[in-house]
Order: C-alpha cells, then sequence, then structure tokens
C-alpha cells in the first residue's frame, strides 16, 4: 500500500465478509486445470497450489473458512475475480444521498428526479442564469429535492464537492443530470461497499437507445464514458484505469475534501488515482447500466472532445507515472520499429524478436504441461498490445507527428492509411455499431482529431509535454505469483512482459 494522498484517509484493512462470492473474470487466462490464472489490473501470471486451485469450482470462490478468504482476498486485490454483489450484505439506500450538479438542463433534471423518487437527493444549481433559473427550480421543488443554490459558475467538480459538504450520509453518489437511474441501480451498487477497502464503484454509462443522428449513434456505440461490458478493478495502468463522473457511488469518509476544487476537466480520473494511490480499491460493475443522453450534433460533440483531451497534461502533472498513452517493452518496441520500416524482411525479424521473447519467457516462467502456450500467447499478446498503442498515438495523440510524416513520406502515408482502416473496420466489427462502416469510421477519426488537438493546446498552455510520452519500461525477470491455501502465499507480482 502507497502511502496516503493529502485528505485522502487509508481504508480499513477488515476482509470481505464471510460467505461473499467471487468470480474469476471471463477474460482470464486458465492454464493447468486452472492452476495458472493470468490476468488482473494489471495484468500478472498467479499459479496456484493444488489445493487453493480446488477452491475455485466453475469460476466462482466462496469465502466460507479461513484457507478460501485468503485466496478470494489475493484474487479480489489482483482484479482476477470480483465479487459478486448478490452475496454480499444489503445496505439500505436510506444511506446515500444523491447529489445532482446542474446548470440549466430542467427537463433532464425532471426525468432524473422522477426515477429517484423516494431517494434523499441534493441539487446544485452551479450559477444557472436567472432567467433559466425559475423553471430549474421548480423542477427541484416538484421532486421533492433539496436545492444549493451557487451565485457563480464553479463547475462540476467543485459543485459536487459543495453538495458533498452537506451529506450526512455514510455513502453518496454523484450523479449527472442528464442521466436515467433508479434506487434498485444505486442498492445493487451499495452492495459492494460490504468490501471495507472499496471507496467508489461506478456503473456502466450506455447512450439512450434510440436511432439518432449518425453522431449519436457512433456515440452509443463508442462513448468515451462507456468503459465496456466487463467488470473489473479500477487502476492506472489497467484495462479500466478510471471512472466517469457521470455517475459514481462513493464512500463518504473515502472521499475526504472530494474532488479537486477548480478542475473542470478530468476530475473523475484525479480522483480515483488519488484514491488508489491512498490504498483504496474502486470498482466497475456494468450489470448497472445507466442511460446517458449523449450528446447529438457534430460541433458541440467536437467541441467536448477536445475539452477533454485538455485535461491531459493537468493530469500528467499530478499523476506523472499514471499518465503515458503509450508503455512499451524494449522487445515490443523492436518489433513495433521493424514493422513499420515496412521491407521485405520486416516481418520475419519482427517474428524472429517475438519467437525468441516467448522462448525467454518459457526459461523464466518455468510453465508446466498444462501451460506450454502461454510463453508464445503472452508474447504475441504483448505484440498486439504495441500494434494497439501505437495506432493510438499515430491516430490520435501524435496526429500532427503522422500529418507531417503523411505529408513528406509516402511510405508513412501508406502506413499511417492502412492504420486508420484497419482500426475502423476492426472497431466497428468489434462493437457491432448502428451505424455504416463509413461514417463509423469518419466519425471515429473526427473522435482522435478531436481529443488529440485537445492534448496538445493543453500541453502548449502549461508547457508541460509529459502527457505525450511514450514510457520505454525495461524488462525484467518475469515472476509467477503464488497464492496457497496454508500461508496463504506471498501478494501477487504483475508478470513482466
Amino acid at each position: 500500500m502507497t502511502a496516503a494522498s493529502p485528505g485522502v484517509p487509508l481504508p480499513s484493512a477488515e476482509e470481505l465478509p464471510g460467505g461473499t462470492v467471487a468470480i474469476v473474470g471471463a477474460d482470464v487466462w486458465r492454464y493447468d486445470g486452472d492452476r495458472v490464472l493470468v490476468g488482473g489490473a494489471p495484468t500478472r501470471v498467479m499459479r496456484l497450489s493444488c489445493q487453493a486451485a480446488e477452491l475455485i469450482r466453475n469460476d466462482r470462490v466462496e469465502a466460507s473458512d479461513p484457507a478460501s478468504a485468503r485466496l478470494m482476498a489475493r484474487l479480489v486485490d489482483a482484479g482476477i475475480a470480483h465479487p459478486e454483489p448478490a452475496s454480499l450484505p444489503a445496505i439500505s439506500p436510506d444511506l446515500v444521498t444523491v447529489v445532482v450538479p446542474v446548470y440549466g438542463r430542467p427537463d433532464e433534471l425532471g426525468r432524473l428526479l422522477d426515477g429517484l423518487a423516494g431517494m434523499r437527493v441534493v441539487v446544485v444549481d452551479d450559477g444557472t442564469p436567472a432567467r433559466d433559473a425559475r423553471a430549474l427550480h421548480e423542477v427541484v421543488a416538484r421532486g421533492g429535492a433539496q436545492l444549493l443554490r451557487l451565485d457563480e459558475n464553479v463547475g462540476p467538480a467543485s459543485a459536487r464537492n459543495r453538495g458533498l459538504a452537506a451529506v450526512t450520509t455514510p455513502f453518496v453518489a454523484f450523479v449527472d443530470s442528464d442521466v436515467t437511474l433508479t434506487p434498485d441501480d444505486v442498492e445493487r451498487m451499495l452492495r459492494h461497499f460490504g468490501d471495507p477497502a472499496l471507496a467508489v464503484v461506478g456503473p456502466r454509462v450506455a447512450g439512450i437507445p434510440r436511432r439518432g443522428t449518425w453522431i449519436e449513434r457512433y456515440e452509443n456505440a463508442r462513448s468515451s464514458v462507456d468503459l465496456g461490458r466487463r467488470p473489473a478493478l479500477v487502476r492506472p495502468r489497467s484495462p479500466v484505469s478510471w471512472l466517469s463522473s457521470t455517475c459514481l457511488v462513493a464512500r463518504t469518509e473515502a472521499l475526504a475534501g472530494g474532488f479537486t476544487d477548480g478542475m473542470r476537466v478530468a476530475e473523475d480520473v484525479d480522483l480515483v488515482w488519488r484514491l488508489t494511490e491512498a490504498g483504496w480499491r474502486v470498482r466497475y460493475d456494468p450489470a448497472v447500466t445507466v442511460a446517458h443522453q449523449h450528446r447529438a450534433r457534430v460541433r458541440p460533440w467536437f467541441a467536448r472532445k477536445l475539452f477533454y483531451g485538455t485535461g491531459a497534461a493537468r493530469l500528467a502533472a499530478r499523476h506523472p507515472d499514471a499518465i503515458p498513452p503509450a508503455i512499451l517493452r524494449p522487445w515490443s518496441a523492436a518489433v513495433v520499429a521493424l514493422l513499420l520500416c515496412a521491407r521485405w524482411w520486416s516481418v520475419p525479424a519482427a517474428l524472429a524478436v517475438t519467437l525468441a521473447t516467448a522462448w525467454r519467457l518459457a526459461r523464466r516462467l518455468r510453465a508446466g504441461e498444462g501451460a506450454r502456450t502461454l510463453p508464445l500467447r503472452l508474447a504475441g499478446g504483448g505484440v498486439l498490445a504495441a500494434l494497439t498503442q501505437t495506432t493510438a498515438l499515430a491516430l490520435r495523440h501524435w496526429w500532427p507527428v503522422a500529418a507531417v510524416a503523411a505529408v513528406v513520406s509516402r511510405r508513412a502515408r501508406w502506413i499511417i492509411g492502412t492504420m486508420a482502416v484497419v482500426d475502423a473496420v476492426v472497431e466497428h466489427r468489434r462493437l457491432h455499431a448502428d451505424l455504416d462502416l463509413v461514417r463509423f469510421a469518419v466519425a471515429r477519426r473526427l473522435d482522435d482529431l478531436a481529443y488529440g488537438t485537445g492534448v496538445w493546446w493543453g500541453c502548449l498552455r502549461r508547457g508541460d509535454f509529459r502527457a505525450l510520452r511514450i514510457e520505454l519500461t525495461p524488462s525484467r525477470r518475469p515472476r509467477a505469483a503464488r497464492a496457497g491455501v496454508r500461508h496463504g502465499g506471498e501478494p501477487p507480482t504483475p508478470a513482466r512482459r
């Protein structure tokens, strides 16, 4: 556990309650009769003893005795398994206060308050102009919510903090006005707090299901705030590294001062990273899905994406170790460099480096009979991750550099064009978007253009370009973390790749 961030208390050291059931993630690779598990946040290799492996039945482990409780604690802390909320004690929605920051939007707020009927709600009017405030305040009165009126617009982070100061319940939910949410959704998320080390849980944020404009349909397929269908432990440098403040439920005591006052963008990322740095757990539960009203017109949508990008520079200043847009091992960087040369020998040379890496992993991991394909799969996954990150750099974060390269180099034009087409086709097929491929591809490139422009603009304004750097992490000797049941084993260690 790292030292606590200023103003953020340390979590309780208590374990999950007896009877809790945790489910091994569907994205976890299993080898050697489930004795070797690969996954988590960040990805690691965990080798179980025979006794520990026998405690996992049908991808489930129950904390029924000290041995199973220790195993569950390690699987959950590694992000390899996730507690099943139904197995945790119910927490009454009476113990949560919903805080809604709002600037105008009376119709959207009315819809939200209708869905939260009977719950304790604090609406923070973030300086809505007087000509529009009356309608907003009438909606608040009809919904039976408490109103806090701010004389000036301070931004959503500071507005949430004003609402947090009025909270007297042990739990608080932060919900934007353009979301639909029910008490049942809140009750399910509250169950996660049976984990005494959990600070925040967030649901999946999906678009309102309807056939809107083409840009709205793109957002419904690939919104910035939709983090996917799989549950996850949220940590920097992990598949799910942040949660959107569009909808969050939190333990009030864990928040201390709440969001960073004055941050108008990326304040949710900053909060999650401060909590994880202090040792708290943060969880993503897509089994709860809230509907969000996405932007339907290109201009405001593009402007919002650009605005999101400007937050990267400030995050880099506050969390320099968590922000790199690309993290590569020397061997995977070498593979990418060889492929970018686009010569006749590029593929054979890249394949040779990959196979050599797999051979080294096989020697160091000493994989058993049932896990002989693991080193090759780890090496292949490393190549795929490196190519994915390189594509994102060229088309998103570093697009101005890629554009210059495309102007002066015919080979660069071919490579970047191939990246753009392959990326759009793969994403369109993966997401089953309700939009034809051509318009999806256009929206995808506009998305990258807007966000990347915002990143560069934020870096130029602050004179700090750490948000654009590539981190080349030296390869180290990989170790498989071991988990037993007699002494509990050692804390899991990330597998190096």
